[in-house]
């Protein structure tokens, strides 16, 4: 692990500059390579690493409203996929590991993986200006090589992330069977040996998280993890015992194709979905989409199942909702957002289908909604 050095840090002047104008100046971290991207914040208090690895952040500058980060460091274990693909992270102090699992800190994982960080900063004023005025597109300027004025000028002109398909731009190549030994799935702190494999299911990869695949074949599933463009029969032809619906970044709207591929899987195959596979399944059934405000992002969110009445506290990462007004007829309401009553759950009221806005694999976040996983499976035995 490198030697920390807080005056070398110290003398990277880097800032942020939005598409309003407001500037946010501070010194850099990670990678020296300035980008452009949307602002979001995410009120966890830990869970970094599982965050920075998660693609639905893809095209996005993450900042963290908790003040201190990079106390537990980088660890081989907790990556959620294969590479980071945020645009950027935002923080207001960078400290130096000091876990016992950490292999490598923050400021060199981030150098590694090609993504630039800025620290030393007004983290929670950046946060209220989010919260009241929304997401904003932003230039993070760290080498020095941009005015204040060009990094305003560069946000402003940014396409953004509406109508946007990052779906494809994070989703795998090629099909691939997930743990087939079992050995990643099996060492997460279970009692005793992974169930067999004694259902097939087939897994859309729109960014998936890892900790969703182990979930998955704890419950007995073996994965196999298809392209996000692979087609409905395709699919089929692959002969599922169900079919899973992933989360994933950007516009649902724009990842059209998979809506479309649903519709040819709907009724012919059990099927769940989780945040961006929650709204192309919705869409599928006729539903909008819209986008928030300033999105869901952390690790904390109340959310009620309306058929128990019980609250769960959730893990959440999106920026665009499905609309309850007008929702299909074929579909209803299961769950609710207890912040803004936006929806979080719907279920196919004649077909074997059922999603969810949020992430019951809580990786980072509370295991409240893990019973999901036992549903689709009592789903598909049926």
């Amino acid at each position: 692990m490198t030697k920390w050095n807080w005056r070398e840090q110290r003398e990277k002047p880097a800032f942020l500059a939005l598409e309003d104008g407001s500037v946010f100046r501070g010194h850099a971290f990670g990678n020296r390579t300035d980008r452009v991207g949307e602002v979001v914040f995410n009120t966890g208090m830990s869970g970094y690493q599982e965050i920075l690895s998660d693609p639905s952040y893809c095209g996005q500058f993450v900042t963290m409203t908790y003040p201190e980060i990079g106390n537990t460091g980088i660890n081989p274990v907790d990556p959620e996929s294969r590479s980071a693909f945020l645009s950027g992270l935002l923080i207001h102090a960078l400290n130096e590991p000091s876990n016992w699992r950490s292999k490598e800190s923050l400021n060199d994982h981030l150098e590694r993986m090609g993504v630039p960080g800025l620290a030393g900063f007004d983290t929670r004023a950046l946060t209220v200006k989010l919260r009241d005025q929304g997401t904003k597109r932003a230039y993070l300027c760290v080498s020095g090589e941009k005015s204040e004025a060009e990094a305003v000028e560069l946000a402003k002109a940014w396409e953004g992330l509406d109508g946007q398909d990052y779906a494809s731009r994070v989703s795998v190549d090629t099909s691939f069977t997930w743990d087939p030994e079992g050995e990643d799935s099996a060492s997460w702190g279970l009692p005793g040996p992974l169930p067999p494999a004694d259902i097939k299911l087939v897994s859309y990869d729109f960014g998936i998280k890892w900790n969703i695949l182990r979930s998955l074949r704890q419950q007995g599933m073996e994965v196999q993890v298809v392209p996000a463009k692979t087609t409905a029969e395709e699919v089929l032809a692959l002969n599922p015992d169900g079919v899973f619906y992933s989360n994933g970044p950007a516009d649902p709207a724009a990842v059209q194709y998979a809506a479309d591929n649903a519709k040819g899987l709907i009724g012919k195959v059990p099927i769940m979905g989780i945040c961006l596979g929650h709204q192309l399944l919705s869409l599928a059934c006729g539903a909008e989409t819209y986008r928030l405000k300033f999105g869901h992002h952390g690790c904390n969110h109340p959310v009620k199942d309306l058929e128990t009445g019980k609250v769960e506290i959730t893990s959440q990462n999106h920026n665009f909702a499905v609309s309850a007004d007008p929702l299909p007829s074929c579909l209803e309401v299961t769950h609710i957002n207890l912040n803004d009553d936006t929806v979080e759950g719907i279920r196919h009221k004649t077909k074997q289908m059922f999603a969810v806005q949020y992430h019951p694999e809580s990786a980072p976040g509370p295991h409240d909604p893990y019973y999901l996983f036992e549903r689709f499976r009592k789903m598909i035995k049926r």
